[in-house]
């Protein structure tokens, strides 16, 4: 089993990380937080509220990037991209799932792996996953006269919208419809905006309280419509994905990976 690292600890996809790789019995071995962050040196069990692990995080660098074969990163893109250049440099795998990324950004992530295997994705969990097939077999059904619109909800401290979750729908339901997402989308509605253009595809944005994250595709035709929904009551639920995607990367070549190809679901488009 290979051993596992964390970026970013002290966050809450950090703190969800350490509470299932216990819970999974997986080999976690680092845990980072930054530089002169005054946690240095706390066990990261007990900061994850699951009792001592005998592991303390440490700061994030080229000395703690040893301690890990593969290491999760849920923080930021600036500080994921840091990340990135360090794990390159020791010949470190690396799960991404932070979203909001320019494609400057998602650029370098593609150039990083060419030396080093990575699994990036907007969203690691299973159920995601699988709406991304689902809404691709609607769209072929219904897309050419259904009106379309991706409806989303996340917790007040999110800082991009539309999610990386909503925009990953609306790539598979252009793709499934051979259009093209930027030229397609649109992300608001105010004012006198005449008629709805049937080839669009629209997102609506909420930001709420503690909302985990719900997404909707919405296919509404003329005396129909088809809702294809997801709802997240647990962080620990992309944290399985994440870790299920780390031990996948063990013994991987150089590469860009999905979940998609981690679950096996990339061979049944």
């Amino acid at each position: 089993m290979p051993s596992i690292g964390i970026f970013g600890a002290n966050g809450r996809m950090g703190r969800a990380l350490i509470t299932v790789a216990k819970e999974q019995q997986l080999t976690l071995t680092a845990a980072t937080v930054r530089s002169g962050s005054d946690l240095i040196g706390v066990d990261a069990g007990e900061l994850a509220g699951v009792g001592k692990l005998g592991l303390l995080l440490s700061a994030t660098g080229t000395d703690s990037i040893k301690n890990a074969d593969i290491w999760v990163d849920f923080t930021m893109p600036e500080a994921m991209l840091a990340h990135l250049e360090l794990a390159v440099a020791a010949k470190k795998a690396m799960v991404i799932g932070v979203t909001g990324l320019t494609d400057v950004q998602y650029q370098q992530v593609q150039q990083a792996s060419k030396h080093i295997p990575i699994v990036w994705a907007p969203n690691m969990s299973v159920g995601v996953n699988l709406l991304l097939h689902l809404v691709q077999t609607a769209a072929k059904v219904m897309g050419q006269t259904a009106d379309i619109e991706i409806i989303e909800a996340h917790h007040r401290f999110k800082k991009d919208a539309p999610s990386g979750t909503a925009m990953a729908i609306g790539a598979s339901i252009a793709k499934a419809l051979d259009r093209d997402l930027a030229k397609v989308a649109v992300y608001g509605r105010e004012g006198i905006t005449g008629e709805r253009e049937q080839q669009t595809i629209g997102f609506a944005t909420v930001r709420g309280g503690d909302i985990i994250g719900d997404h909707t595709a919405l296919f509404a035709d003329l005396g129909e419509r088809l809702e294809i929904s997801h709802k997240a009551s647990s962080r620990n639920t992309f944290a399985q994905g994440a870790l299920r995607a780390a031990l996948w990367l063990q013994n991987k070549q150089s590469g860009l990976y999905s979940m998609q190809q981690v679950l096996g679901l990339a061979d049944l488009s």
